[in-house]
């Protein structure tokens, strides 16, 4: 029989990873919790996201609970440590259990002959808990997000940021889309109360839903005949926005996972379809979604600033580029975000957006559309890049966006609403 795996260590090691060696948890988490049963694997979860949603008000109690950090082969244990500290902090777990587990773990890492230390400072910090969190409760640590990113969002957006903020650090609802080709938003939302489930309905996006409570997949009535889709809310104005036509040539540019083609296709499902984006692996899942939707698209591995390569001289009714960016929209989605994009990114990923939108510029008809879209808050990639385009580009033009200015849609992430995003609808002189 397999001994039983230490969820701590394991958490741990996935933490020290992201942080120290910058691997994302998208790519680290998964395949941890491949080994694990569904219980298990949703512990690692919460413990990993919670983790590092907290990191800087972990990493200063810990700094007031030790005289020196633990360092080199040690440096694990302090991320063990950090875990002790979170289930204790945010976590029903009982405390008797916690320590238990988390002090194993120093032996699963091979670290049996430090057992006691974290014993000590872990019982230590439950002794005193109350004076620890009133010392650090007005530091910068309270904010849960890197000196610069704050900084970013301050200058940017004065009035704002606390909301935002607050909004990062909360737990992201499960917002869904229901499928108008199978049911109307009303139907299905009966189907989901058949199940015992609420949901609540949103006046601008007609077909998104935000369960009561986050709920698996194999929950939801019809998931996987293509019913329902998981979708954050601002994600899903994006097709919207982009107003697909049934007969149109659409570009889906940066596609994956695949979300926003299945839409555009639920919209108009006899569009043709070119969905591209540059990473084969995460192509999959654009195809795995087609599938299970019934749907069909050209789907293209290619950078989107080589069209060329891809499409040679083919022209488009509408383009979709939702652009690679820093995605501070979805820090609570990812909260890995904060600790692994550096203040150096944003002008790096800047340049790029710049250079895919000049290279696909090209490729929109006369008198089509181009949906420019971000998951990101930050007026670098946004506005200042639309404004930027504008100015180069004669032939293009801005159209407003429920009232905004010309330059964009703005939308900040919102505790019970959707994510971080920007849009910018800009259409080609005919």
């Amino acid at each position: 029989m397999n001994k039983p795996t230490n969820l701590r260590s394991l958490s741990a090691q996935l933490i020290e990873r992201i942080v120290d060696k910058g691997e994302s948890l998208n790519t680290a988490l998964p395949h941890a919790q491949k080994k694990l049963s569904d219980k298990d694997s949703a512990l690692v979860q919460e413990i990993c996201f919670g983790v590092l949603r907290t990191l800087p008000q972990l990493e200063a109690l810990i700094g007031k609970l030790m005289e020196r950090p633990l360092t080199g082969k040690q440096r694990v244990l302090h991320y063990l440590l950090m875990v002790g500290l979170y289930q204790m902090l945010y976590t029903r777990i009982p405390a008797h259990a916690i320590l238990a587990e988390t002090v194993a773990g120093a032996e699963v890492l091979k670290r049996a002959n430090l057992k006691g230390l974290l014993n000590g400072v872990l019982r230590q910090f439950q002794r005193r808990q109350d004076e620890l969190l009133a010392s650090i409760a007005e530091g910068p640590q309270r904010y849960l997000h890197p000196g610069w990113l704050l900084k970013r969002l301050q200058q940017a957006w004065p009035e704002q940021w606390q909301q935002i903020i607050e909004a990062n650090n909360a737990r992201p609802p499960m917002w869904l889309r229901v499928n108008r080709q199978h049911h109307t938003r009303d139907n299905w939302l009966a189907l989901l109360a058949e199940n015992e489930k609420t949901a609540y309905t949103d006046s601008d996006v007609p077909d998104a839903l935000r369960l009561e409570t986050p709920a698996p997949v194999s929950q939801l009535p019809g998931f996987e005949k293509g019913w329902v889709t998981v979708q954050d809310l601002s994600a899903q104005r994006c097709a919207l926005l982009l107003e697909p036509q049934n007969g149109e040539q659409i570009l889906d540019l940066c596609a994956a996972p695949g979300g926003k083609t299945t839409h555009i296709l639920e919209i108009a499902p006899e569009a043709q379809l070119l969905a591209v984006d540059v990473d084969s692996q995460r192509l999959k899942r654009v195809n795995e979604n087609l599938q299970r939707l019934g749907m069909q698209a050209e789907v293209k591995q290619g950078d989107g600033r080589m069209p060329q390569a891809w499409c040679e001289n083919r022209q488009f009714d509408r383009i979709l580029l939702d652009a690679p960016c820093s995605a501070t929209g979805v820090i609570r989605r990812h909260p890995d975000i904060k600790w692994l994009r550096r203040d150096r990114d944003i002008a790096e990923l800047a340049k790029l957006q710049s250079e895919i939108l000049e290279a696909v510029w090209p490729h929109l008809k006369p008198g089509g559309t181009l949906l420019y879209a971000t998951c990101s808050i930050l007026p670098d990639e946004n506005q200042m890049q639309i404004s930027a385009f504008l100015a180069r580009h004669s032939d293009a033009t801005a159209q407003a966006i429920s009232g905004a200015p010309e330059t964009g849609l703005q939308v900040f992430p919102s505790v019970n609403g959707g994510d971080g995003f920007f849009y910018a609808k800009l259409v080609k002189k005919a």
